[in-house]
């Protein structure tokens, strides 16, 4: 029975020492025991300074990433010009030394191989070009510019003639094919 009264009077005290220093709301260092008042307006101004910190480490972080994300959509298609520009310099030689050409097939062999190397460095960059002639008609993929009659049986519902070839870069559709269907 003692150790039970003894327990109940020393929580009693430990709630009663609580109730205290809740009530006057000092600060105890582990230096020393002297209490000293807290300062309220030091504190408020510690986390004002740590919430304007934060703030414009916040700021500064968003006005970066649009930076970024600005340079990145500006500079994206630099490699795909810097593949073309070849080609265009193909282009301006062949026009000049085109000048004084009385026979056209060097001209013809010359505009083929400027084909060639254009389709090959924009193979390279991931386009590839879409083959629908003989196809099923996909609306997913091509848009039907007209329907004609089709020369066969076995051609109905299906391209008979691209009038534009379709483009994809990966799986991504970016010209669609403008096709003839035949019915």
């Amino acid at each position: 029975m003692e150790n039970n009264e003894t327990l109940n009077n020393a929580e009693e005290n430990t709630l009663e020492t609580n109730l205290n220093t809740s009530e006057t709301e000092t600060e105890t260092t582990p230096e020393n025991t002297i209490e000293q008042p807290i300062d309220y307006e030091t504190k408020i101004s510690e986390l004002n300074d740590r919430y304007l910190r934060l703030y414009s480490e916040f700021d500064n972080f968003r006005k970066r990433t649009i930076k970024e994300k600005s340079d990145i959509i500006r500079s994206a298609g630099e490699d795909v010009f810097k593949a073309i520009i070849p080609t265009i310099d193909d282009f301006e030689r062949a026009i000049k030394a085109n000048e004084t050409v009385e026979d056209a097939t060097p001209i013809k062999e010359g505009m083929v191989l400027i084909y060639n190397k254009l389709i090959a460095s924009c193979t390279s960059k991931g386009l590839e070009a879409m083959h629908s002639v003989g196809n099923p008609f996909n609306s997913d993929v091509m848009e039907a510019i007209t329907h004609i009659p089709s020369p066969s049986e076995d051609m109905k519902g299906k391209v008979v003639d691209d009038i534009e070839k379709g483009y994809k870069l990966g799986d991504k559709v970016i010209r669609f094919a403008k096709v003839i269907v035949g019915n």
